[in-house]
């Protein structure tokens, strides 16, 4: 594994690469203000079954979702949360949904912008592989970046939910390329690195929110790279063409 912290310098010359596909959360979408209120829908759900809970609680349940590849961390944290109860745990779910599910929270990632207008600026297709609402589509054209996508395959509207592989590949498809030509940047390693790996597909963890702790173990889950920023993603994807 390479780590890239390097400044983001010049792109190297295109190779065998003809795609940037991303994820939403985490490499585009900070999902500071939405994990906080999650977390704070969460513990006002648990305060309405009488269990009193702190940051430190919550925090613990979380990191022990993410190294269980848990894969729905909200559910996993509210069954922790609730001490197993089936009912308990059933009831603050359907609670958290209620409170956070019109939420419109959407933090663009600083300096991605630029980023993508530099991708397509090389000639690179750009697509997108989220486990996202239809409307997501509206938040990034809000946020100026929903016209620079070649395809949004958002699983809303394919039917397609990640870590599903035929999610990557019909991404790979509307783009006109070969899975072996696409790089994948995503945050988690059971959804986004894993599954694009296994079908030929160069990937980059960025190691964001709460995903951020996330590790790989096995060479299978392994990214050809791994970065916190996006200059560092930058320097990523440039190592990556230059080869």
């Amino acid at each position: 594994m390479r780590e890239h912290r390097q400044g983001a310098g010049r792109l190297g010359a295109l190779s065998r690469y003809r795609a940037v596909i991303f994820d939403i959360g985490g490499p585009l979408d900070l999902e500071f203000a939405w994990e906080i209120a999650v977390d704070s829908a969460i513990a006002s759900a648990c305060s309405l079954e009488g269990i009193r809970l702190d940051q430190a609680m919550i925090e613990e349940a979380s990191e022990a979702a993410v190294a269980a590849f848990a894969p729905d961390a909200y559910a996993h944290i509210i069954e922790a949360l609730c001490g197993g109860d089936p009912r308990a745990t059933e009831r603050v779910g359907q609670r958290m949904r209620a409170m956070v599910g019109n939420l419109e929270v959407f933090q663009l990632r600083p300096e991605i912008e630029g980023l993508l207008h530099r991708l397509r600026g090389r000639g690179l297709r750009l697509g997108i592989v989220a486990n996202q609402p239809e409307r997501a589509r509206e938040r990034l054209v809000r946020a100026g970046i929903g016209e620079l996508f070649d395809y949004q395959g958002l699983s809303a509207l394919t039917g397609l939910r990640k870590p599903d592989p035929r999610a990557f590949q019909a991404a790979a498809e509307a783009l006109g390329v070969s899975p072996a030509a696409c790089i994948m940047v995503g945050d988690r390693i059971d959804n986004d690195i894993a599954p694009a790996k296994a079908l030929g597909m160069a990937t980059i963890q960025l190691r964001s929110g709460r995903h951020r702790r996330q590790r790989p173990r096995s060479p299978a889950e392994t990214p050809d790279a791994v970065v916190t920023d996006v200059r560092e993603l930058e320097a990523a994807i440039g190592a990556l063409l230059a080869q």
